[in-house]
């Protein structure tokens, strides 16, 4: 994705909270009510961040109403934005290691 789509995604309202929100993987309601960000909107949103490569869909648990939901868990750990030059958007991933322990401990936790 180019860096100003990037910026544009970045900069619509509660993109940032949410990927705050996101180090540990939490469902939309979760969000919703952690953010104080209407659930139809926190969808909308989940899914610019999900189509910018910025959140991703981690796992798909039972509820306590024994029905599955998607909970999400965001791909990067940090986000600079420089404008020397041109606008340029850098952006470290979660490291291999941490999506490794999180899915050894997801298989361990089922």
């Amino acid at each position: 994705m180019a860096s100003e789509e990037l910026i544009e995604v970045l900069g619509n309202k509660y993109n940032t909270d949410i990927l705050s929100a996101t180090t540990e993987p939490k469902s939309a309601q979760d969000l919703s009510d952690e953010l104080d960000v209407p659930i139809a909107t926190c969808y909308r949103r989940i899914d610019e961040l999900t189509d910018a490569d910025l959140l991703t869909l981690h796992d798909r648990p039972l509820s306590d109403e024994h029905r599955r939901i998607k909970v999400y868990r965001r791909n990067v750990d940090k986000v600079e934005v420089s404008f020397e030059g041109g606008v340029s958007v850098d952006i470290a991933e979660r490291s291999a290691v941490k999506n490794k322990l999180d899915d050894v401990w997801r298989t361990m936790s089922n």
